[in-house]
């Protein structure tokens, strides 16, 4: 196996363990790049919720209580509130999704689905948990989710949701008086969870992935051919050449001139080195003449 093919192949080598090593690399992080930018988002539209169902408390649903008495409004509801308005985002960007998922609701759309009613127990298990998040497949690609609790911590609230009896005349006729009602107070019973999709900050990052591992392929070509180019002009060249001229030598031809001796790399000592031993053979070539 000649000098050049055996540099090749642990090159080759060497590279593709590269090649795999930082694209295994910047895969994860590029992955995780576009996770923690889809977390920003999904907190972000959380907080937007939050913003509504504070601004309905402190500044809508005090100037409508008279009202309450003779026709329930729901815009007074925090709740209502935020998941209206949202839902209006939702009319422009039909993925991204907010629910104030509850495990017995008052509005009936609010009834938390399987997988919503697995994180609001899992509040209820790990009462310190903030927040939860997670990934899910939906119809229109992987989504981010993440998920607070909803607990009661004013006694207001179960004005509301104590008992039907308690509860406005109003509110239970129209939404009946079977669901809502039985809360206690600092107990979770529900969990807003918000849902934004993961598809086109994945398809960035595959992008990006694609690029960077194009871009470094080129830069192996690159530097393959540039080692190949060296590797042939510094040491396959001279030491082809020195084996060319040793082989003249050694049928008695001494008419080769001797090597350059410029330079103190290894192939200019091995240079003058073969110029010592030509220069004996030729003096022990001439005491066997004479």
């Amino acid at each position: 196996m000649g000098l050049r093919l055996k540099f090749n192949l642990v090159l080759l080598l060497v590279f593709l363990v590269g090649i795999g090593v930082a694209g295994g690399i910047s895969h994860e992080l590029l992955y995780r790049n576009a996770r923690a930018q889809v977390l920003a988002e999904a907190r972000l539209l959380m907080e937007a919720a939050l913003a509504v169902r504070g601004y309905t408390v402190n500044q809508v649903r005090p100037h409508l209580l008279d009202k309450l008495d003779t026709e329930f409004l729901p815009q007074t509801v925090p709740a209502y509130a935020a998941t209206e308005t949202l839902a209006t985002l939702r009319k422009k960007y039909p993925e991204y999704d907010y629910k104030e998922a509850t495990l017995n609701p008052t509005n009936p759309r609010d009834r938390a689905a399987d997988w919503e009613a697995d994180l609001v127990n899992a509040f209820r298990n790990g009462a310190e948990a903030k927040e939860i998040s997670g990934e899910r497949e939906t119809p229109t690609g992987p989504a981010l989710y993440i998920a607070h609790p909803i607990r009661i911590e004013s006694p207001a609230c179960l004005a509301c949701h104590t008992t039907s009896d308690m509860a406005p005349p109003t509110m239970v006729k129209t939404y009946g008086g079977a669901n809502g009602f039985g809360w206690k107070l600092n107990e979770i019973v529900g969990a807003q969870v918000v849902s934004v999709p993961m598809a086109l900050p994945l398809e960035n990052a595959a992008r990006t992935f694609r690029t960077f591992m194009y871009a470094l392929v080129g830069v192996f070509v690159a530097v393959f051919v540039a080692l190949n180019l060296m590797l042939s002009w510094l040491i396959i060249r001279p030491v082809s050449h020195m084996s060319e001229v040793a082989d003249k030598i050694s049928t008695g031809d001494f008419s080769q001139p001797e090597f350059a001796e410029t330079g103190k790399d290894e192939v200019s000592v091995l240079a003058s080195s073969f110029n010592r031993m030509r220069r004996s053979l030729e003096k022990a070539m001439q005491m066997i003449d004479d």
